[in-house]
């Protein structure tokens, strides 16, 4: 596998979390590209950080968010922006290393927060940096 920094995904992804998750640290949060899989249908994957590992080096948590590009750079924007939000959905609100799992990352959930994020984005827009996001 080979691993890049992906500058523009990370700007998406931190666009995003001020819109929809204000809550995450995106200072501790990286986004990257990785190239050469072999799994068969996985588009991205978040990684983190775990307590123990943060108390043995004295760190706060710290999320790394995979995309394979071999599915990830086929996708349409409104699909990767949808990926996006599905791997920030992962991270909880207490922002502490551990995952919220698919029982709460659903299609159906991750399909209103990209609803919630067009929304809030065009009044964004509209109405210029005064509206609160």
């Amino acid at each position: 596998m080979k691993y890049e920094f992906a500058p523009e995904i990370q700007f998406k992804a931190e666009e995003i979390s001020k819109i929809l998750f204000p809550y995450v640290d995106i200072g501790n949060i990286k986004c990257f590209r990785s190239y050469g899989t072999s799994s068969r249908y996985t588009i991205a994957r978040c990684h983190a950080l775990g307590k123990l590992m943060q108390k043995a080096i004295c760190r706060k948590a710290f999320y790394v968010l995979e995309f394979l590009s071999e599915r990830f750079d086929k996708l349409d924007e409104e699909e990767k922006i949808k990926i996006i939000i599905h791997e920030l959905m992962h991270i909880p609100k207490c922002f502490g290393g551990g995952f919220k799992h698919h029982n709460v990352v659903t299609n159906k959930n991750v399909n209103m927060m990209y609803k919630t994020y067009k929304n809030k984005k065009e009044e964004k827009e509209k109405y210029g940096n005064w509206f609160k996001t």
